[in-house]
């Protein structure tokens, strides 16, 4: 208790030296926690958009071979129609799992009778492309009423009703109900065509695909490429996304009992997107971590070894009535940590306050390579937080901890007439 009352008053002291260097670890505090906050809101929107947007589920199972192979021996890699309906039932009613989509892609020529140009397909049943997408918007964009708008629709009862990406619709003038011809190769190699009718447009998110991409019937694409009831994928979709891994092995150990070799994918591995801007996100933030604490390391040792220089005669005589080099120390380092403490704890309140203002201020802009408009939005990543409040409290107290060391070190008599 007389180590912590003596740190008190020490700090009190110089208080203006004190509020500067109070200043300067809240403010390197309250930066790191929002921008890992804006990382930690990031990271949830890309999952949340590889899963639904994306449509690729939380898990995805397919012969081994097929992302390599398929495309040239179809026929080799294809779920046949037997297959799809036991896999189905036998994951279907699994705890977790709130959907079995048979999947099929394909790739052709679109043509609107003047000109042509390449897509590229995904065969999905309308019921499954619905519950797949449930989960894609967040409660903002739930609130404003944009949720049907971004919604990817399927007619169930017309197979021949498409949706296309709105660049491919602009590029060959097709309009709403508008008609075009499908051009593909079969399972077999062979060329089949069949007349489709535009029923929207959408919007991939990403630029480089806005102009190509196709949505249709899994009905539609199986008669396309002449593979009645196969497919090349099964899409899982779990009720929580911190199951992915558990349910990986759980339905990797039940296909292995039922005698099925497949290969079983999560959504992480299969979004390059998200793992190349994880992974660019994470070396950004080390890099303003490492940054901050710098400063805030330099500040402290700054502030401490100005202190430590002028109480050199307060330390003298602190020793000669019998204190010992530890308790010297202690003080020292107790001062120090309780200044990056009490920073820390008014980072904190910063943090809450400029996220709170930043949220309801309803900021919006556009990322690079993307078509359509992202909310600031800032989280709570209460794990870096607290890392960053342990790290910051065992830094700082270091860094006070050798010029401590280093004065409780002197001969009483020289501490005595230190000027």
């Amino acid at each position: 208790m007389n180590t912590l009352k003596l740190a008190f008053r020490g700090l009190s002291r110089n208080r203006r030296r004190s509020l500067m260097t109070l200043l300067t670890i809240a403010l390197g505090f309250s930066a790191i926690a929002l921008f890992a906050g804006y990382t930690h809101n990031i990271y949830s929107g890309m999952s949340r958009g590889a899963i639904h947007g994306e449509m690729l589920g939380h898990l995805t199972l397919s012969k081994p071979g097929m992302s390599k192979e398929g495309r040239l021996y179809p026929e080799r890699y294809l779920l046949n129609a037997d297959d799809v309906k036991k896999i189905s039932e036998l994951l279907r009613n699994e705890a977790h799992i709130k959907l079995v989509a048979p999947r099929l892609a394909f790739s052709g020529l679109l043509s609107n009778g003047r000109a042509s140009t390449i897509f590229l397909a995904e065969g999905i049943e309308p019921s499954a492309l619905k519950q797949l997408q449930e989960g894609m918007l967040n409660k903002r964009e739930i609130e404003r009423g944009t949720f049907d708008h971004m919604l990817k629709k399927l007619d169930p009862a017309r197979s021949e009703v498409v949706e296309l990406s709105t660049g491919l619709a602009e590029l060959l003038h097709i309009q709403k109900q508008g008609l075009a011809a499908m051009l593909v190769n079969t399972m077999s190699g062979q060329v089949n065509a069949l007349d489709v009718a535009l029923g929207g447009t959408f919007d991939t998110g990403n630029a480089g695909t806005n102009d190509k991409f196709a949505l249709v019937s899994l009905a539609l694409a199986q008669n396309l490429y002449d593979a009645a009831g196969h497919a090349d994928r099964l899409t899982v979709l779990l009720d929580d996304v911190a199951q992915t891994e558990p349910m990986r092995k759980l339905i990797q150990a039940k296909l292995h009992t039922a005698g099925y070799d497949l290969e079983i994918k999560s959504w992480n591995e299969l979004s390059s997107f998200y793992n190349q801007v994880h992974g660019m996100f994470n070396m950004i933030f080390g890099f303003i971590f490492l940054i901050v604490l710098t400063v805030v390391v330099m500040s402290v040792a700054n502030s401490m070894g100005m202190t430590v220089i002028e109480r050199t005669r307060e330390i003298g005589t602190l020793r000669s009535i019998g204190l010992r080099r530890a308790g010297v120390v202690r003080i020292f380092t107790m001062e120090s940590l309780l200044l990056t403490l009490i920073g820390c704890a008014s980072g904190f309140l910063i943090t809450v306050l400029v996220r709170y203002g930043i949220n309801v201020a309803d900021i919006s802009y556009t990322p690079p390579n993307s078509v359509s408009p992202t909310p600031l939005l800032i989280d709570l990543d209460i794990r870096r937080i607290v890392f960053t409040f342990v790290l910051m409290g065992i830094v700082a107290t270091l860094a006070a901890y050798m010029p401590a060391r280093r004065a409780a070190k002197m001969q009483i008599i020289d501490a005595l007439g230190h000027i």
